[in-house]
């Protein structure tokens, strides 16, 4: 297995990109580097990207929100309104859309970051619901940092899975053994008879 070098001893972000990092580790490192922190993973790993090519994302400063408004209509912007993915929300956008059961979405809750992060005062629910009907790229939610879930979910759905008394103990071994190297961070059928001595303890 490739041990996952110290990220002082990485030189560029498609380097560094080849590894896995959690979302704490992220953070960390952004500390280290006196760049903003917080954020989502995604985020993180922009901040990460920009720090390499020489521009430092500065730590942001909290914004209060003076103006508030209490008649909500599609053009309100959400910065304005006390805009929360909570049942009042939810119902009025079940209401505007049609949809009894609705849901908002992992790009919903990107852009409402990025509203936040940005001070977007112009952002509206308008320009939200295009977003939930696929109308505006203003942010979309990057899949990509789901590896572990996906990692897991593919491993249950093989056949040879139920061989193992602990299926998640099992694909934890398994995922930390490709999770530090240069591989693809994604589950098959293969990795069960490489590492097979690693994972014979937990089969029934």
């Amino acid at each position: 297995m490739e041990n996952r070098p110290k990220f002082e001893d990485i030189t560029s972000f498609e380097n560094f990109n080849k590894y896995y990092w959690y979302r704490d580790e992220l953070s960390k490192i952004c500390r280290s580097l006196k760049i903003e922190h917080r954020g989502t993973k995604q985020e993180l790993m922009n901040n990460i990207k920009k720090y390499f090519s020489g521009k430092l994302i500065k730590k942001k400063v909290s914004k209060k929100y003076i103006k508030k408004t209490h008649n909500i209509s599609i053009n309100t912007p959400l910065l304005e309104c006390n805009f929360s993915f909570n049942s009042k929300f939810r119902h009025y956008f079940s209401k505007i859309t049609g949809i009894i059961s609705f849901k908002f979405t992992a790009d919903m809750a990107t852009a409402w970051r990025k509203v936040k992060n940005e001070n977007d005062k112009n952002f509206t629910i308008q320009n939200m619901l295009d977003i939930y009907y696929g109308k505006s790229n203003y942010a979309k939610y990057d899949n990509s940092m789901c590896q572990w879930n996906r990692f897991v979910k593919d491993f249950c759905e093989d056949e040879k899975s139920f061989l193992y008394s602990n299926k998640l103990k099992v694909a934890s071994i398994l995922w930390k053994e490709i999770r530090n190297s240069k591989k693809e961070k994604v589950y098959h059928k293969e990795l069960l008879d490489k590492y097979s001595e690693k994972i014979k303890d937990y089969q029934k």
